[in-house]
């Protein structure tokens, strides 16, 4: 910022290779509040949504009558390739640079005066999806911005660039076979250029619209040449269609026919089909036809005339069908109706009867779903049930891409669980609800030592399980008590969750542990348990769980420029998981959440965060630290074990003044406990943590002490500190420390 004499402040850019991380400073956009670089005022996100507004979203560049910018969207820097240099430079920009934006605009004014066939405008001018809502609809937010219709998500050089490619399309002659390769391959390249893309700065290269399946507001962008031989332009999608072409023409046998249906209404007769196969929508997760709109607006302009792309149930409807769409997103309405969950399982249920309809009686469904709640779930498999299936197997297949954005942010899941069904048979019994319990724990412990030694692992491997366990209760008309109550789908699942939670705590800690809620003898404390069972959950099926106080690259966190009520962004540490998950396993495990609130856990918005242990250094050794209790440890060690979590955090060991390390070693035992101001006595996972904290600021001394207090003790410390060695992600901070730790532990 430079401030000259009389005349208002001015930002002014230069470009520098830092050394440090400090070096770069803090960003000025935070969940849609922006901060002046002048005079440091914070602009609240409604004062910023109302100025991008005005300009339909931002992203474009304004310009006087003269062709000099006066506003609008400013250029940071210029990313440029030298003959005969490896890697990518940096310059600032240029007046020539805002020449060729304003050539850009003057051009797109002439060529959009012409409409397409079909009376369609060159530049997509259909509506962004609304957005808003606790359903599929939340993954918009464009339209808060100003972006209004699609042509709003591109700057004038894109939708030149990509108005040119469709315009070279409609007017060749290309073969009938061959406009639509070329049709897919300008999504592709629009995919890539829009006003929402990333620029990654590990590999220095842009990043699509798509990090996720949302249209989010992109504070910082890219903006890409379209042309010549660099990645991500239209000569990179050509390539891309065309490898996926030669790789699946090779396997293709027969040609295949599609038509556009309702899976309501099947075009098919009664049993025709061997195989029933579907991929149906994932809830509330993913809203694929406002998705698929970005796609669609282009595809419309580049094959005019094709027939598919129309809305053969809303004629009126210029984007891809929504009213038959089976979707949990109460933003849309059907006659009337919000489509909430019981819109979804209801129509769920008519679309998997009709799938039994046309399935032949020894034929075989199979249903691929991935989703992160059982809320999800529950919706999914009561259609199932309700249109009278059985599922008889459940086999997790590896479908996404480890280093994807989504699994960056907690534990995603890595497969697609494909759940086989089949008919259920017309005279099916009732089922006795004790038997239906009794046979579970067995049929669930076969499928996780099964998956387990194929490499599934946490969430994938609790969902994989719902399969199998479903046959028992799927296969019945109905499943009854004794007193002749029916039982529902969700009262089943949370007994698949009880019985898949104690068997991996059996796995982690032992047998006490998984009865532990009725008094076993011998049994870890309830933090312990559930710190463990968390982890368990966490991990990653044939990939390393993700440590969210790591590394977490500058691009796998700047897409998520916007609002108060998005899933807050995990970099603070620690590891995460959707609260649906937590509750789940540990209210039959007797787990009470809220007694580990601010402890060993901290929920916000709907994610769970297990906290690192630098964050409970203040909790359990109070504000003057690790050094004080060390010092207590190594003079007092035996009577030190029983100390101690402070009161609040503000609880100080001793309100002494000058307390330095002097000080600190006068501190006797009789000293020491009246100071302290108890909460209660350390558990086992306290101390374990304690000694993770000693190993990690380098008090040998104090860490010993604990280490021959605790053989003392029992073996609970040496079986959790195991354990916890086995679960933490092998790249965490954690893994390391306690790894350390027990190579301290004396050999006995």
């Amino acid at each position: 910022m430079v401030r000259s004499t009389g005349d208002p402040p001015h930002v002014d850019f230069e470009i520098f290779e830092p050394q440090h991380e400090s070096d770069v400073p803090p960003g000025t956009v935070t969940r849609a509040k922006a901060a002046c670089l002048c005079c440091g005022m914070v602009l609240p996100p409604e004062r910023v949504r109302a100025q991008l507004a005005a300009q339909h979203g931002g992203a474009e560049v304004l310009f006087d009558d003269h062709g000099k910018r006066n506003g609008g969207a400013w250029l940071l820097a210029v990313v440029l390739l030298k003959p005969g240099e490896q890697g990518r430079h940096y310059r600032l920009p240029m007046e020539r640079d805002y020449v060729a934006i304003y050539k850009a605009m003057r051009r797109l004014e002439g060529i959009t005066t012409v409409m397409l066939s079909g009376d369609l405008q060159p530049v997509p001018n259909e509506p962004t999806p609304a957005g808003g809502g606790s359903g599929a609809g939340r993954a918009f937010s464009v339209q808060k911005y100003g972006m209004m219709t699609f042509g709003d998500l591109f700057t004038a050089r894109q939708k030149l660039a990509l108005v040119t490619l469709v315009k070279k399309l409609n007017i060749s002659d290309a073969a009938p076979d061959v406009a639509p390769v070329v049709a897919l391959a300008i999504g592709r390249c629009a995919e890539q250029t829009s006003s929402l893309v990333r620029w990654r700065t590990t590999v220095e290269a842009v990043a699509g619209t798509f990090g996720r399946q949302a249209l989010p507001m992109m504070w910082d962008f890219a903006e890409i040449i379209p042309t010549g031989n660099d990645a991500s332009n239209f000569a990179a999608a050509v390539e891309w269609v065309a490898e996926v072409l030669e790789l699946q023409g090779s396997s293709i046998s027969q040609v295949g026919q599609i038509q556009q249906a309702d899976a309501c209404e099947a075009p098919l007769p009664d049993t025709a089909v061997d195989v029933w196969f579907t991929d149906p929508p994932y809830y509330d997760a993913v809203p694929y036809a406002d998705l698929a709109d970005f796609f669609f607006v282009w595809l419309k302009r580049s094959l005019p005339g094709e027939l598919i792309l129309r809305d053969p149930f809303d004629p009126g409807n210029p984007l891809t069908p929504k009213i038959r769409e089976i979707v949990q997103d109460e933003t849309k309405r059907v006659d009337g109706r919000p489509k909430d969950r019981a819109f979804f399982e209801e129509m769920m249920a008519r679309a998997f009867t009709e799938g039994r309809r046309v399935l032949k009686e020894d034929g075989i469904g199979s249903v691929v779903f991935a989703h992160k709640t059982t809320e999800g779930w529950e919706a999914l498999l009561s259609g199932m049930i309700a249109g009278e299936w059985v599922i008889t197997g459940s086999w997790p297949i590896a479908t996404e891409r480890p280093g994807r954005l989504r699994s960056q942010e907690s534990a995603a899941l890595a497969t697609s669980v494909h759940l086989i069904c089949r008919p259920r048979s017309d005279d099916a019994s009732v089922g006795d609800w004790g038997e239906v319990l009794r046979a579970l724990p067995q049929r669930v412990g076969e499928w996780i030592e099964r998956l387990q030694s194929e490499g599934v692992r946490g969430a994938d491997l609790v969902f994989a399980c719902i399969g199998p366990a479903l046959e028992i209760f799927s296969s019945y008309e109905r499943v009854e008590t004794p007193d002749g109550r029916q039982v529902k789908l969700p009262e089943f699942l949370e007994k698949v969750w009880e019985v898949v939670g104690r068997a991996a705590l059996e796995q982690i800690l032992g047998t006490a542990e998984a009865t532990a809620r009725h008094g076993a003898a011998g049994a870890m404390e309830e933090d312990a348990r559930f710190t463990a069972l968390f982890l368990w959950t966490l991990q990653s099926t044939n990939v390393e769980a993700t440590n969210n106080g790591g590394d977490t690259s500058e691009e796998d966190v700047a897409e998520e420029g916007d609002e108060e009520d998005a899933v807050p962004r995990l970099r603070q540490g620690g590891f995460s998981l959707i609260f649906d998950i937590v509750r789940r396993f540990a209210q039959p495990l007797g787990i009470h959440l809220e007694q580990w609130e601010g402890r060993i856990i901290e929920t916000k918005k709907g994610v769970v965060r297990l906290l690192p242990i630098v964050e409970r250094a203040r909790q359990l050794f109070g504000k003057e630290g690790v050094q004080a209790v060390a010092d207590l440890w190594e003079q007092h060690p035996e009577r030190t074990a029983q100390l101690q979590l402070f009161a609040d955090a503000e609880e100080a060991i001793g309100n002494r003044k000058g307390g330095g390390r002097d000080s600190r070693k006068k501190l006797g035992t009789t000293v020491a406990h009246e100071t302290f101001t108890v909460r209660r006595e350390m558990t086992t996972l306290d101390r374990v943590h304690s000694a993770m904290l000693f190993q990690a600021s380098g008090q040998t001394n104090a860490l010993r002490a604990l280490l021959a207090a605790e053989q003392e003790r029992g073996v609970s410390f040496l079986r959790l500190a195991n354990a916890l060695s086995a679960l933490y992600p092998r790249t965490s901070e954690e893994k390391r420390l306690v790894d350390a730790m027990l190579l301290a532990i004396p050999k006995t």
